[in-house]
């Protein structure tokens, strides 16, 4: 799971005072185009340990979902796709056109009728996208999913019979 980088640094930053939310916001963005995950994330939490005295709050919201927003640089994605990754605008926005072209329908007779809807919803999504940024490395970006979903433990039918 990856979570929107750029929605979490305005969260931070909501619950700080200005002078101190511009500071905070560059040392999150530096946090972030940081290579190395592990690095990534010392550096964050070291930021959220020296928010928690003055700014809690700002603290809490920096730890939640820490680590899921990390998870494009855990999968070593070029920066070019990164870019695109880091923020989930481009869903929010297609869940968005989905919802208005579906907006007018007052009875929902069935799931099939929904899947319906939503397939329009997308038909008409799609005719705002464009090309994603980076996209010829979407082929190393499911190269490195796949690998991780090879080498994560999932328990085999015999291990769930026991």
């Amino acid at each position: 799971m990856q979570r929107c980088q750029l929605h979490k640094l305005r969260n931070v930053c909501d619950r700080l005072p200005d002078a101190v939310a511009a500071t905070v916001a560059k040392r999150m963005r530096a946090a972030y185009r940081n290579p190395d995950p592990l690095v990534a994330q010392a550096e964050l939490d070291a930021l959220a340990r020296e928010l928690d005295r003055g700014h809690p709050g700002a603290a809490t919201s920096l730890r939640e979902g820490l680590a899921e927003t990390l998870t494009i640089t855990r999968l070593g994605v070029p920066p070019t796709l990164a870019r695109t990754l880091r923020s989930t605008n481009t869903i929010e926005s297609m869940v968005e056109t989905c919802r208005d072209h579906a907006a007018n329908v007052k009875r929902w007779q069935d799931g099939q009728m929904v899947l319906r809807w939503i397939a329009a919803g997308m038909g008409e999504a799609a005719k705002q996208f464009r090309r994603v940024n980076g996209y010829l490395y979407l082929s190393a970006l499911r190269a490195a999913l796949d690998q991780t979903m090879a080498t994560a433990v999932t328990p085999t039918k015999k291990e769930d019979a026991a």
